[in-house]
């Protein structure tokens, strides 16, 4: 009989090591807190106990193998949220595993669990002419659109992420030579992104008088920080107007992070190096900025344009052999 609950391996593993030990992100403290809710209800119902009852015996490989299954059929989520929630998982098992020595075993069979292999998409992005369409949609004879009008181009400008950009403060913005955005990124790396001039003006006059830096940036109505559900639903309302004006617009399914795809895409086009884009981005690894140079048709276009065609005759192998034909036909 183990000493240690299951509940207080799990307080212990958000208290001591999540948010002690590791110092993680408010951002990722929620991802794994909304893992172990559904984790919980989903153990709860087929060990037929209340959560509290749980012990760690319960929640096997079986049983989180199923989970996984469970996330993705009944809640719709994709491959990639099913890693995630595994991600979250296998975290508090190696916990486990450290604490309490005699359920290694147990824990090395979720450990062991692979991360299921998903298609990656080329990202979507907005030309020159959509991101034009998108920053003349905000009405900015009102507060809201002008505020929106602001943000958007600020969005397209730095390549801010949506957490980035509905943190922002009026402290954040740096006027005059050398005018700059603050940001606290991902992973707590604090960066700097230089602005052009008509955005600095542009923020300039939006900020106004108000000196206040603790203030959000971009509040809403009632002075409060944007939540990212609302900056969503801003670039969607947006999108819309502007695919009145830009019908392509319309074809694409726009996010926050959508603007951000733009702002690499427009740097890459630019003949920005790579390594500068993954800086100013935030990039951990160089390699992450490697999706924009696949999703760069026109670089691809260029390299095709270099390449002469082989002189080789045309014509399909014929294999000559009833097993090869088979394998030929598959």
């Amino acid at each position: 009989m183990n000493a240690v609950t299951l509940p207080a391996l799990i307080q212990r593993f958000f208290t001591d090591r999540l948010c002690t030990q590791l110092e993680a992100s408010r951002h990722t403290v929620a991802g794994y807190r909304d893992t172990f809710r559904l984790l919980l209800r989903y153990a709860s119902a087929r060990r037929k106990k209340p959560p509290v009852n749980l012990t760690v015996e319960d929640i096997d490989a079986d049983l989180v193998a199923d989970f996984l299954a469970h996330t993705e059929t009944a809640r719709g989520n994709s491959a990639r949220s099913r890693n995630t929630r595994l991600a979250a998982i296998r975290s508090f098992f190696r916990f486990v595993a450290m604490t309490d020595p005699t359920w290694l075993l147990h824990c090395q069979r979720i450990l062991a669990m692979p991360n299921k292999r998903y298609v990656k998409r080329a990202v979507t992005f907005l030309d020159a002419e959509e991101m034009a369409a998108l920053l003349a949609a905000p009405d900015r004879t009102t507060w809201a659109g002008r505020r929106d009008h602001a943000l958007l181009l600020l969005a397209v400008q730095t390549g801010l992420r949506a957490s980035e950009l509905v943190g922002l403060t009026r402290g954040d913005v740096v006027l005059g030579t050398g005018a700059h955005i603050r940001c606290m990124g991902k992973g707590r790396k604090e960066r700097a992104t230089p602005l052009r001039r008509e955005t600095a003006k542009l923020l300039a006059t939006w900020i106004g008088n108000d000196k206040d830096e603790g203030k959000p940036l971009f509040p809403s109505i009632r002075g409060e920080r944007l939540s990212r559900d609302a900056l969503e639903h801003l670039v969607r309302k947006h999108c819309l107007t502007a695919s009145r004006a830009c019908p392509s617009i319309g074809t694409k399914q726009v996010t926050p992070h959508t603007l951000r795809h733009s702002t690499a895409m427009d740097l890459l086009h630019h003949g920005v190096d790579p390594a500068v884009i993954a800086l100013w981005l935030g990039h951990e690894n160089v390699e992450t900025t490697q999706i924009y140079i696949h999703a760069d048709m026109r670089m691809k276009e260029k390299a095709l344009a270099r390449v002469a065609a082989p002189a080789t005759p045309s014509g399909r192998f014929r294999p000559d052999d009833q097993l090869l034909a088979f394998l030929e036909g598959l």
